[in-house]
Formats: C-alpha cells, sequence, structure tokens
C-alpha cells in the first residue's frame, strides 16, 4: 500500500487550494471526494477577487482540479468512512472499501445546508434563491424577496435583509414558533408574514425565481430569494472519530496560526472550522494549513505556543 504524504478529505474549496499548494511543494497528494459538498450547488458567487461578473462553484471546484492534477495530484471519487493514527502514520478507510495511508490529513469536509424538498429550489440556487447574506445579500438590494424559512431563524434573516431591501416578506414554510419580541419586529418593519408551506418557486425561462405559490394556493410576486433553516449540519464525523477537539458550535477546533488541529498530524479548514461560511476564507485556510503541512513533512514540529 503506497503512502502517501498527505490525503486531503473533501475536494471543496478549502480542499482544492490545500492540493494545488502541497502539490507545489511536489508532494504525493490525494484529495478523496464524493463530489457532491456544499460549493457543487451555488452557480454563482459574485464576491471573489478576479471574478467581477460572477463564478460558479462547479466552475471553480474545475479548474482547481485541473490546476492541482497539473501538479501531480490525484483524486479519488469516493467517501472517506474511516479514520486512525497508526503510530506516525494515518489509515484511510473509504465506502468503496479501499484502504490507504498517509503521513498527514487535511480534513475539508464541510457543512450540508438544510434545505427543503420544494420544487424549483435548486435550480434557483444561487442565481435568484440565496442562503447567505454576507455572500450575497447584495443581489437583493431594493428587490422585493421572500424568506422561505422555519421559526426564529427565519424571522432573523428577513430582519438582517431589511438592510438591503423594505421589501421583504417572510413565510414560516415549517410553521415553527416564533419568539415574540421577533414578530414584533417584524411587524415595526412592516416584513409581510405568511404561516404556511411553500408548494413551488415558479421561474421563467432563465431558471429565475418570479414567483413563489404556497400549499394554500396563494401566489407571491418576488423578484428574490432567500432560505433560512434550522438544522445545517457540520461533517465532522471524521474529526471526532480519531479525537479531534469540537468547540460549541461543533465546529473543528484548529490552531488559528497553522489551522492544525490537536491531533499531531491532523489539519481542518473552511466551513469545517469557520462559521463565516466563505468561499475565499476557505481558499486562506487551504494555503494555510498546506504551509504548516509542508513544514512537518519537512521534519519541523509545531510552534511553540505563546
Amino acid at each position: 500500500m503506497k503512502q502517501m504524504d498527505c490525503i486531503i478529505v473533501g475536494g471543496g474549496i478549502a480542499g482544492l487550494q490545500a492540493a494545488i499548494q502541497l502539490g507545489r511543494y511536489n508532494h504525493d497528494i490525494a484529495v478523496i471526494d464524493s463530489r457532491n459538498g456544499r460549493s457543487t450547488i451555488a452557480k454563482d458567487y459574485q464576491n471573489i477577487l478576479g471574478w467581477p461578473d460572477g463564478v460558479s462553484g462547479n466552475q471553480l471546484r474545475n479548474l482547481g482540479m485541473e490546476h492541482a492534477k497539473k501538479l501531480g495530484v490525484e483524486f479519488i471519487d469516493d467517501t472517506v468512512t474511516s479514520l486512525e493514527k497508526k503510530q506516525d502514520k494515518f489509515l484511510i478507510g473509504t465506502k468503496k472499501d479501499f484502504h490507504y495511508e498517509a503521513k498527514t490529513i487535511f480534513l475539508g469536509t464541510g457543512i450540508t445546508d438544510n434545505l427543503p424538498s420544494i420544487k424549483n429550489l435548486y435550480p434557483t440556487l444561487g442565481t435568484s434563491t440565496y442562503i447567505c447574506p454576507d455572500c450575497d445579500g447584495y443581489e437583493i438590494k431594493d428587490k422585493k424577496t421572500v424568506v422561505i424559512g422555519g421559526g426564529n431563524t427565519g424571522a432573523n434573516m428577513a430582519l438582517t435583509l431589511l438592510y438591503w431591501s423594505r421589501n421583504i416578506i417572510y413565510v414560516n414554510h415549517s410553521k415553527t414558533e416564533i419568539e415574540d419580541n421577533l414578530r414584533r419586529k417584524l411587524k415595526q418593519n412592516q416584513v409581510r408574514f405568511f404561516e404556511e408551506e411553500v408548494q413551488e418557486l415558479r421561474i421563467d425561462e432563465n431558471q429565475k425565481l418570479n414567483s413563489i405559490l404556497l400549499v394554500n394556493g396563494k401566489t407571491i410576486k418576488a423578484e428574490k430569494a432567500f432560505t433560512a433553516f434550522k438544522g445545517n449540519k457540520l461533517n465532522n464525523a471524521l474529526a471526532k472519530q480519531i479525537g479531534v477537539d469540537v468547540t460549541g458550535t461543533e465546529h473543528i477546533h484548529v490552531n488559528p496560526r497553522t489551522k492544525e488541529t490537536n491531533i499531531m498530524g491532523v489539519w481542518a479548514g473552511g466551513d469545517l472550522v469557520a462559521h463565516s461560511e466563505q468561499v475565499t476564507i476557505s481558499m486562506g485556510d487551504g494555503t494555510q494549513a498546506a504551509i504548516w503541512i509542508h513544514k512537518r513533512l519537512l521534519g519541523e514540529q509545531p510552534p511553540k505556543k505563546t
């Protein structure tokens, strides 16, 4: 069994950036990824340096894979199911029952969004329906926008988006209870509110939202939409399996300087670590971790705590 210098678990933005940097160091690198991460559903990132007209998650991923492959990085279409440290190496098992060894590990397994099963939701993600106000709040500037959400989470999103538009409607799709103080704030800010499930997002010939159909038959005209539900899942099972410390929010705890976890030889980055959930921060995490993985592979020990 060939031992790799580093196996990267997760081929999203953080994992790809780490792979590129480590490939440039001439290390033997493999990325194990099932190609169903969060970035695969994002159709139009508009806040990334160098892409003033936007770029899709899949385009970024494909370019990243092409770049990394030119540097000798191997890509394996599989899902890691087990991770074990044995003395100075790591043993990796996969869903397809393959086994690998590595000197170091980078975890970029990210987060899975809790998105409801609503007709035409996925085709509009990133073009007229959004999930992150920091990424895409700008896209709804002065536009009629519906927040499709659940309980307090959706109410808070509606209030947050008032920064960008005063024409906000909140549909409590899950009919989850909303705190009285949030109801008052919605009313004070003239946010129209519906306690009803969404049946369908109606779209035009360009796959963009033009209205929202509720189960009760009511149609709400809208240019844009946001989703806001509790229950996004951090994919931290492998990290926990090997004994990595997690924070109170279930994110992976890392050294802010190196991105290494409490388990020596295991690094992590991207949405798994940062609640900010930004592509550009994931890129930075991948590069930063790769620099310190390279140092370790050369025999350098972790920096002393200050």
